[in-house]
């Protein structure tokens, strides 16, 4: 009982601070409010769970290692953001081949945003369904069809205006529940340690295996890159400003996170599933279930639809107006459609894992010319052409989980 009360005044504390004015008046939490959606959204409901069932005792480890790597991927797409500054003219001094890699990067980007909406979707599904007795491979699938339907009607017949004042409430009542998430892990996490009943988990995996999955979880921590496409609405400097700390904010969240999930469930409690997260949190606290739900379609709906507006606009920018933005809605609905059907939800975060790889990967190497270009062979221009390398092998070599 202490513990569902303390869960429910945090997350409606929580609330009430991220809905003050003064807070959303602040320029730097507005900018920053676009990638945190995406980086603390479907990663926060499957990654703690996934880790701690493979990685044992070292799943915090890894979290840090993932954080890692995407700040070192997002200071690539600072140094392109800062390359080009606020200056739309410093585009045309770049190189050809530069200027050819963007485009690519950006067909790259668009893609995989057809792959990440079908990964938010199908979460979407999973989550409608888990607490019904409709909680099924079919029926979740079901939902997913649905919801891309009326993704695809919405967006065809009147366009995304009329969705976008959703995405701030879905991101402040998202932030709010995973306060109270926290909250009743952290009474969780400390009656273990007052009983001397915290676990040490052995990992399942080791070695080459271990690394694999890591690269195909890298899609978990992604969304950090949006900052690089707001430049209509905010200047360069604020772009970064605001990319480093949604980096900062959530990696600290999910170290928290990972660390109160993975020494306080032994290995009984530990299931691998898409919606495990939900049968977690029923030991913690009877409250947390039905939040971790609302959390979850509220987080997973928006991501989708930023996601789609997103890549509808990059296939008109692309193709010069030959696909228009209602074609590319079709288009991913029918991709998505396809892939929800003849995968499962594991299946799809690597897919989504190897498709930002390539984005980020094009974005290193185009860091890596510019810095060159601008500072000759130096330490900055070997690292940026090192972490290219690295996103090629997470391409290459990532594994999708086994559920």
């Amino acid at each position: 009982m202490l513990i569902n009360t303390a869960v429910i005044l945090v997350a409606a504390a929580s609330g009430i601070l991220l809905f003050s004015p003064r807070l959303f008046n602040w320029t730097a939490w507005r900018a920053m409010v676009t990638p945190l959606a995406s980086i603390i959204g479907s990663g926060f409901l499957v990654l703690g769970p996934i880790l701690a069932y493979y990685y044992g005792m070292f799943a915090p480890i890894v979290m840090i290692a993932l954080c890692v790597c995407a700040y070192c991927f997002g200071s690539a797409i600072r140094y392109n953001i800062q390359d080009l500054g606020d200056d739309k003219s410093n585009a045309r001094q770049r190189s050809r081949l530069t200027h050819d890699l963007e485009i690519v990067s950006s067909w790259a980007l668009a893609l995989a945003y057809i792959v990440s909406v079908t990964y938010y979707l199908n979460l979407f599904g999973s989550f409608s369904v888990s607490l019904t007795r409709y909680d099924t491979e079919f029926a979740a699938r079901l939902v997913t069809t649905l919801i891309f339907v009326i993704i695809l009607l919405v967006g065809w017949l009147r366009g995304f205006k009329a969705l976008e004042h959703l995405e701030y409430v879905s991101v402040v009542v998202k932030l709010a529940i995973i306060a109270g998430v926290i909250t009743g892990l952290c009474f969780f996490f400390s009656g273990k340690l007052e009983s001397s009943t915290l676990v040490a988990n052995m990992p399942r995996i080791d070695g080459w295996t271990a690394a694999t999955l890591a690269f195909g979880l890298i899609i978990t921590v992604q969304g950090f890159e949006t900052s690089r496409y707001l430049g209509e609405t905010y200047d360069a400097e604020t772009r970064i400003k605001s990319m480093k700390l949604a980096q900062w904010f959530s990696s600290a969240i999910y170290l928290v996170y990972t660390v109160l999930l993975t020494y306080s469930f032994a290995p009984e409690n530990l299931e691998l599933s898409e919606t495990a997260i939900i049968g977690m949190m029923e030991i913690v606290a009877p409250v947390l279930p039905v939040l971790l739900v609302a959390a979850a379609l509220a987080a997973q709906f928006s991501a989708a639809i930023a996601d789609t507006s997103g890549s509808g606009g990059l296939f008109v920018e692309l193709t010069k107006g030959k696909i228009s933005s209602r074609h590319a809605y079709a288009l991913l609905t029918f991709s998505g459609l396809l892939i929800t059907w003849s995968a499962n939800i594991f299946e799809v975060i690597s897919y989504a894992s190897r498709a930002f790889a390539v984005y980020y990967g094009l974005q290193c190497v185009i860091a890596s010319l510019s810095a060159h270009r601008a500072h000759g062979f130096s330490p900055r221009t070997v690292f940026f052409a090192l972490l290219a390398v690295l996103a090629a092998a997470i391409f290459a070599f990532g594994l999708p989980v086994e559920g």
